[in-house]
């Protein structure tokens, strides 16, 4: 029987696994790149993620999106 009380992944963690196989490189990888580029606006976050790096609009904006959460 299935363990009920594990719930399935939610948020912008829910694409982590899809940005792992196809950017090749682990989500710490991700954040670190946010890190290094120092502080910016959500929006100017996606922007870089896409223009750098080739990332779609859905993968770059989850990848912010928990970065910001977690408070840098």
């Amino acid at each position: 029987m299935p363990d009920s009380s594990a719930s399935p992944v939610k948020g912008p963690a829910s694409y982590f696994p899809s940005i792992e196989a196809k950017y090749g490189q682990p989500i710490s990888h991700w954040m670190e790149v946010l890190r290094a580029a120092g502080a910016r606006k959500h929006m100017e976050y996606v922007a870089l993620l896409k223009t750098d790096h080739g990332m779609g609009h859905g993968h770059a904006n989850a990848l912010v999106a928990a970065f910001l959460a977690q408070g840098k």
